[in-house]
């Protein structure tokens, strides 16, 4: 579980496309406090250590979470937002975030308002109706709230301290971001079906 609160930006320093998608990834975390078998929110998607080294760690990315995320597009020098998996008794800041992530949003535009910047991403069609306004989204791992709603196209602001310390300082229109949407509009949606 994690918050959707990105605690470290890291690079992709390798990628190597055997049967799964490997990468390597420098982090400013002190690695020796990291385990083989570990969860590392990259990009919002949870992904399990499987290597380590001085400063960097190698991540195993499968073809399905390739498929539902941008992370088949990641290129070596690619900034990620990153975040450790929850310890019982740490800050539940953002929101509770899963890392799976549903599928791929795209940044449809962008405009500053006052200091901050509102984004508006279309989400895919088959996602929009678990999407409200004042509702909750991971996008590329970082918590945001959603601030409107009009068919699969929503928007959200997001604040300069938010683009300093996570790569949205980095995105452009029409960049894809990884989506993930609130676990508890998934339930909601699913309880409304079964009734």
């Amino acid at each position: 579980m994690f918050t959707g609160i990105v605690t470290d930006i890291g690079t992709v320093t390798a990628l190597d496309q055997g049967g799964d998608l490997t990468a390597r990834i420098t982090t400013s975390y002190d690695v020796k406090g990291i385990d083989i078998g570990a969860s590392i929110a990259s990009d919002g998607v949870c992904l399990t250590v499987v290597a380590l080294g001085e400063d960097w760690y190698e991540v195993q990315v499968s073809a399905e979470t390739v498929s539902k995320s941008n992370l088949g597009a990641w290129e070596i020098g690619k900034r990620v937002n990153l975040e450790r998996a929850l310890k019982v008794g740490d800050e539940l800041g953002g929101h509770i975030v899963s890392g799976h992530v549903d599928g791929v949003a795209e940044v449809i535009s962008m405009q500053d308002e006052g200091d901050s910047t509102r984004f508006a991403f279309r989400a895919p069609e088959a996602l929009a109706k678990f999407i409200a306004p004042k509702g909750s989204v991971a996008l590329n791992g970082t918590s945001l709230t959603v601030n409107d709603v009009q068919g699969a196209v929503f928007g959200v602001n997001i604040i300069p301290h938010t683009k300093e310390v996570t790569t949205w300082g980095d995105v452009a229109v029409g960049d894809r971001v990884n989506l993930e949407i609130d676990t508890m509009a998934r339930y909601v949606a699913r309880l409304a079906e079964a009734s």
